[in-house]
């Protein structure tokens, strides 16, 4: 069956540092894709404005007048990294979360619904109280709250982002209704994420680090999903399922060195999809995170929009690897017994 599904395309023209990676022409080819590939299949979605306040589920007020503070005085980098800021972030950020709750509600309002929320900012390496790794608010954490007032108590986080999404593990590390699972690639940025990350107090458990050396792709986490992230979601029941997408695992990405194709996002959605119609009635939304080469970046999404959709992969998806993967099953092992799957 074919879907309609709901998305969301915040763009941000004027959040952009010259040289940055995160920059808007990350964007510069999504809309078309998608209008070409996915016709009559998509309900373009125009968020609509929120208040400051909304992002105090998971961010203190204090860090928010941070951030809206420096923005105000920028251009600035408000870490200790590169995670900028310009005179327009803080509204755009804003938007990003806007456009992240918008796709949700839609999501809710309907049965057996998906959607993807193609924003920037990014969000998964923002804590609480603290922004870094090119994101200011945690995206993906607000919506995860929203979706609990609006009675969907158990939320499940998969994280297929390259970098570990730090920030969303450090906000639910002692929640036990929240279940975060990440693949990672190990060794690079932010260093955290290690398969002996469980959770703490009440969340033990429902934290699941998957790091990957080098080099891994398709054939690396078709046997993770089958191992690991199927019988932890199956075994949580979430009421949603939540999946931070970010495309920067794909081979020709310059910012890590794992080789995903554009097959591969393909069939990593299509799992995702499968996993969220057998146990939370069909409720699945994606949220935009990495993803730093814009013709990889495009089709990867449209990819996974085609999934979403229940339509099929074209002929022209990109399918070639750079060089054999890494045997990861001892690892794989290792956490299974860790968690008990």
């Amino acid at each position: 069956m074919n879907f309609i599904i709901p998305i969301s395309l915040v763009d941000s023209p004027q959040h952009s540092s010259p040289g940055h990676p995160e920059n808007p022409a990350r964007f510069r080819s999504i809309r078309d894709e998608l209008s070409q590939h996915l016709p009559g299949k998509i309900q373009w979605l125009e968020p609509e404005p929120i208040q400051p306040d909304m992002l105090t589920t998971v961010h203190p007020e204090s860090y928010v007048r941070f951030i809206e503070r420096r923005a105000e005085n920028g251009p600035g980098i408000v870490d200790y990294g590169d995670t900028y800021v310009t005179r327009s972030s803080f509204q755009d950020a804003l938007y990003a979360v806007a456009a992240t709750l918008g796709t949700l509600e839609a999501i809710l309002e309907a049965s057996a619904s998906k959607g993807f929320a193609i924003i920037r900012p990014p969000g998964h390496h923002a804590a609480s109280q603290k922004a870094m790794g090119f994101c200011l608010f945690n995206n993906i954490a607000i919506a995860s709250r929203h979706a609990q007032t609006m009675g969907l108590q158990r939320v499940a986080i998969v994280d297929f982002d390259v970098h570990h999404g730090n920030g969303t593990q450090d906000i639910f590390y002692a929640d036990p209704d929240v279940l975060y699972i990440s693949t990672h690639q190990s060794g690079i940025f932010p260093g955290i994420g290690t398969e002996n990350e469980t959770g703490y107090q009440e969340g033990l458990g429902t934290t699941i680090n998957i790091p990957f050396p080098g080099g891994v792709g398709d054939d690396g986490f078709d046997k993770t999903f089958t191992a690991i992230i199927q019988p932890a979601l199956y075994r949580f029941r979430p009421d949603i399922l939540l999946v931070s997408a970010g495309y920067d695992a794909h081979h020709d990405d310059p910012l890590a060195g794992l080789q995903v194709t554009g097959k591969g996002y393909f069939e990593i959605t299509q799992k995702l999809v499968g996993y969220a119609n057998e146990l939370c009635e069909g409720r699945m939304m994606m949220v935009l995170e990495g993803g730093y080469n814009p013709e990889a970046l495009s089709s990867s999404i449209r990819n996974s929009c085609l999934a979403l959709a229940g339509m099929n992969l074209p002929e022209t998806a990109g399918t070639g690897v750079r060089f054999s993967e890494p045997d990861i099953q001892e690892s794989l092992q290792n956490i299974r017994r860790i968690h008990s799957l």
